[in-house]
């Protein structure tokens, strides 16, 4: 039998070993070892199991965070693991990548006079466990129902939905314009902090459940929106936002100057062993190269940290704000100022210098005025505060914006938002198409991987409602 709860008062925080910085920077490995199971025992035992747990409330689906580490800190790494998948399709992605440290851990209770629990390091060992073990089985369908179910998009919110629908038996169809799946999970994501072979497993476990994936397939292109509609008895809209912020400015448009995604997708896709001609030729490739990366949210963090590992000879990160004002996790932060990258805080660019190619980024100093509307501190240029950044290589990590669907698709009456994002019903999720459905990121904007799953998961409950009632209706009226 495991040690009791409550063990904080007596345990320190241990979190998983870390690579030392010169190793990890060598390759692309992820920089965290997994807990044993002692460990993660050990480490589960320092929840207190309060009354109401902020972690699990914090948690976008809701997980049931003290009931499996209690389980864990138990020994009973089975049904801790039953416990942790009944909530999250993707335990084990989440407990890598989500930001835990603005959710579940920074909610801990007892985070303020001792270290919160290691929730993420103890989810993500439940699950690797589970896989070791041979318990994570694909849920397969008690029986088959005749509808099939399109889902546009094989990313995290496409995923969760493909894995709830076709566990009632649906026929499910995956279409993705990629080559392989996982969307920003396998293209977007760098493999230090999620390996390419995690989101693999689950792709097969999907396949291996009856889900049907047709990959390189461009909706809306070689094939009609309108066709997929015939084709399906509904339809999921999860393609996630691709679509990159600019930023104006004299020289905005050298050669040299390139969005995050790119950059990214073609690191990725030159580490999964794929022939990328803007790799090899170096336009997308930052050996070698004084590197600037424009932002400061988790997408800066994967630049800087990506562009390290490809050996570039300078790595500064350019942000209008300061250190405490950082959209991203402070956890990535700390592991980049580890490895060398240098963050020039509360600055802003104004032009890019260059002739027939960027050499320098032109910046200004800034300070945080008085809050805005938001109650966010308005940034202000500091007169005279110019100076030059020299950078070969400028990455613009601003955020993302949705692609115009209704143009991309050739369907005119699909309605979006002020925004550019899907318009639905915020309870069945289905836009204003009938039988055609929304979720994740292309519904509420760039947003987390675990707010996707969250989503995928929502409307696949609301899909089967929307079928059933359906098929009832026809029954009716027969």
């Amino acid at each position: 039998m495991a040690e009791k709860m409550l063990q904080f008062t007596k345990l320190p925080q241990a979190t998983p070993d870390k690579r030392d910085v010169d190793t990890r920077k060598a390759d692309f490995g992820e920089i965290y070892a997994d807990f044993d199971a002692p460990q993660a025992s050990a480490q589960a035992s320092r929840c207190s199991q309060c009354g109401v747990p902020f972690c699990q409330v914090h948690c976008p689906l809701q997980n049931n965070i003290p009931d499996w580490l209690k389980l864990t800190a138990e020994g009973r790494m089975q049904e801790a693991y039953e416990v942790s998948s009944a909530t999250n399709t993707f335990p084990e992605i989440c407990g890598r990548i989500c930001p835990q440290d603005r959710l579940c851990e920074g909610n801990c209770v007892i985070e303020r006079d001792f270290e919160s629990v290691t929730i993420g390091a103890i989810e993500r060992t439940i699950t690797d466990n589970a896989f070791d073990m041979g318990w994570v089985k694909p849920r397969m369908p008690r029986h088959e129902r005749a509808q099939s179910i399109a889902i546009i998009g094989a990313g995290p919110g496409g995923l969760a939905a493909a894995e709830m629908l076709r566990a009632q038996g649906y026929q499910v169809h995956v279409y993705d314009r990629h080559d392989r799946v996982g969307g920003l999970m396998i293209y977007g994501i760098p493999g230090f902090k999620l390996e390419k072979h995690i989101v693999i497993r689950r792709w097969k476990l999907l396949e291996e459940q009856g889900v049907v994936f047709h990959l390189n397939a461009e909706i809306g292109g070689a094939l009609p929106f309108s066709e997929l509609r015939a084709q399906h008895d509904a339809v999921l809209i999860a393609t996630g936002v691709y679509k990159p912020r600019d930023i104006a400015g004299p020289g905005s448009g050298l050669p040299g100057i390139v969005p995050a995604l790119d950059f990214l997708i073609t690191a990725n896709r030159a580490g999964l062993g794929d022939d990328v001609a803007a790799f090899a030729d170096g336009s997308l490739n930052a050996e070698g190269k004084d590197v600037v990366v424009i932002g400061g949210g988790d997408t800066a963090m994967d630049c800087v940290r990506t562009a390290i590992r490809q050996g570039a000879a300078s790595v500064k990160c350019l942000y209008r704000r300061d250190k405490a004002n950082m959209p991203g996790s402070m956890r990535e932060v700390k592991n980049a100022e580890e490895e060398g990258i240098e963050f020039v805080w509360l600055s802003a660019p104004e032009a890019f210098l260059g002739d027939s190619h960027v050499t320098a980024v032109r910046a200004t100093r800034m300070y945080l005025g008085l809050p805005d509307a938001s109650g966010r501190q308005a940034v202000e240029p500091i007169e005279g505060g110019h100076f030059n950044l020299k950078a070969d290589l400028v990455i613009k990590a601003l955020g993302f914006d949705p692609e115009d669907l209704p143009a991309l698709f050739g369907e005119a009456a699909l309605t979006v938002t002020r925004w550019g994002t899907l318009k639905v019903d915020s309870r069945s999720f289905m836009t204003s198409l009938p039988g055609v459905f929304a979720a994740g990121d292309i519904v509420r904007g760039a947003s987390l991987v675990v707010w996707a799953i969250k989503d995928g998961r929502d409307a696949a409950g609301q899909i089967h409602a929307h079928i059933q009632q359906t098929a009832s209706s026809r029954i009716a009226a027969e």
